[in-house]
């Protein structure tokens, strides 16, 4: 009695993975011309986790080549069941209704069979009483050169690039032999006027035999030096005037003491000057060291600004520099020009061709 049940209870187990398993085969198309292709589809459905062997060729009819086989992705069908699919593709150069037999497929080492297909092959119909309708394949055939209005173009535009080309490298050797011009500029330390007459006295100083061989050069270059620093310093033409117009305009804004001394140092210089006065070293000395009080006293510290004085060029300087503006604008528009004519003719090339 137990032997009975179990036997029972494996029959209906086989049954129910039996009813899960689903093997099915299908054509894209079921009839196709000489020398097409056609897709069989081999679809089996199984459980999860079950192992499918599909046929590698399969066994086709005579006159039925098989080509290849394509792998599908596996689907998971709303029942939790998994879906396999490979496809192989068939060829066929015989004109008639083929059988396909059913295909094996192996579920878990267990086999199954697919569906029973049939294949129509169709061929196309010729009309072989009028054969002389049909003729063979022609020879390659030669397009004749067109010079006008196609090739001309493209050739004369070429010539022109080259021409262009030559003149730009012309205008570039004449570029680089002619030097370019540079505006200099000088940046000059202005001098004050208290400087400069110190300077002027230092160097009367140096000159001792001045001093001692010559008093009227040496008066002469010592009042000068007063009267060019009085100008820059009051501003006003102190070389064009005497030495009292000098002391007369200084009396309102200087000290009385100081042009006391300065009105003895022009008084000695006139009588040396005019009336052949014969002085002493030590008087020399003395109005030396006046002027120079003079200076310190009266001086005014300005802050040194630089002057920048840019240098003027020369009408050939400007002329030179004109033409070598000229000839790098030249250049650029020559270059622009032949770019975009070669790229022209490139275009109408790949036109042609």
């Amino acid at each position: 009695m137990k032997k009975i049940i179990y036997s029972i209870f494996l029959l209906l187990l086989s049954i129910q993975v039996n009813a899960q398993v689903k093997v099915e085969s299908s054509l894209s198309a079921v009839e196709m011309l000489v020398g097409q292709q056609v897709e069989l589809t081999i679809c089996a459905t199984t459980p999860p986790d079950s192992r499918v062997d599909f046929p590698k060729e399969g066994l086709m009819p005579a006159g039925v080549e098989f080509l290849g086989a394509i792998e599908k992705e596996s689907e998971v069908t709303k029942d939790g069941s998994v879906r396999h699919s490979r496809s192989y593709v068939l060829t066929s150069f015989e004109d008639t209704l083929y059988y396909l037999p059913p295909l094996i497929v192996k579920v878990d080492g267990k086999e199954y069979k697919t569906n029973k297909l049939a294949l129509k092959v169709l061929t196309v119909d010729v009309d072989t009483t009028n054969y002389e309708k049909y003729y063979g394949p022609k020879d390659v055939q030669n397009n004749p050169f067109l010079w006008n209005g196609e090739w001309s173009v493209p050739f004369w535009l070429s010539f022109v690039i080259i021409v262009l080309i030559a003149i730009t490298y012309y205008l570039y050797l004449r570029l680089r032999d002619n030097k370019p011009i540079i505006s200099k500029i000088k940046i000059i330390k202005k001098v004050q006027p208290h400087q400069r007459a110190m300077m002027v006295i230092e160097e009367i100083k140096a000159d001792k035999m001045i001093m001692s061989e010559n008093p009227k050069d040496y008066y002469t270059k010592l009042t000068d030096t007063l009267r060019k620093y009085i100008e820059e310093r009051y501003g006003f033409n102190a070389m064009e005037m005497t030495s009292s117009e000098i002391i007369e305009r200084l009396m309102s804004s200087d000290d009385p003491k100081s042009l006391e001394e300065l009105k003895q140092l022009f008084n000695t210089a006139d009588l040396v000057k005019f009336a052949k006065y014969s002085t002493l070293i030590n008087e020399n000395d003395a109005n030396l060291v006046n002027a120079v009080d003079f200076i310190n006293k009266t001086k005014i510290d300005i802050p040194d600004t630089p002057t920048t004085i840019k240098e003027q060029l020369s009408s050939e300087e400007l002329r030179s520099k004109n033409s070598r503006l000229l000839l790098q604008i030249t250049i650029s528009v020559f270059c622009t020009l032949v770019l975009l004519l070669f790229g022209y003719v490139l275009y109408c090339i790949y036109e042609l061709i």
